[in-house]
């Protein structure tokens, strides 16, 4: 009988894991958000560029680095959200609606391990967008620095290729 009650107590104690299913989604809204609110402003800015002829920016380079963060936030955002959507199938209930939809696959979880392998190419996506808006700023002074440049590209197309070949084969 004490068995029974502790291990409904128990069992009932993984609701506890909606609190990172809700967090996890605020922070991707709030993400969606800014990210959105950045290439708001780039769009304003080009449209001050262009018809007001505002020159104040440099709009080649800055609409190229703020646009590529965004793209860094809209990355995260992605984490966030399969995070929350796997923790709950995972922890809490099966999504229905889910079931019948064509991007179910994206985000169906079936395991903590699927999951982590989901979020992780995620954040790959996200630290090589990381490192194309630092190199957009980067000042190289010289040549052995352009190397550099060249053999980090190199490793991370490497890097890319590899992520690709092996999440071929678990579809």
């Amino acid at each position: 009988m004490l068995g029974k009650i502790f291990e409904n107590i128990l069992w009932s104690s993984r609701l506890i894991t909606i609190l990172p299913v809700i967090f996890g989604l605020i922070g991707a809204i709030i993400c969606f958000i800014i990210a959105s609110y950045d290439i708001l402003n780039v769009m304003f800015g080009a449209w001050n560029y262009m018809i007001n002829g505002d020159h104040s920016i440099d709009l080649h380079s800055d609409a190229v680095g703020i646009i590529v963060g965004a793209i860094d936030l809209y990355l995260m955002a992605l984490v966030l959200f399969i995070f929350s959507f796997g923790i709950y199938e995972l922890f809490i209930s099966e999504i229905e609606p889910m079931k019948a939809s064509k991007q179910s696959q994206v985000l169906e979880i079936k395991s903590l391990d699927q999951l982590k392998d989901k979020i992780g190419k995620v954040i790959i996506m996200v630290l090589i967008v990381n490192f194309f808006q630092r190199v957009l700023h980067a000042k190289f002074s010289t040549p052995l620095e352009m190397v550099y440049l060249a053999i980090s590209i190199l490793a991370l197309c490497v890097g890319l290729y590899f992520l690709h070949k092996g999440g071929g084969s678990h579809h």
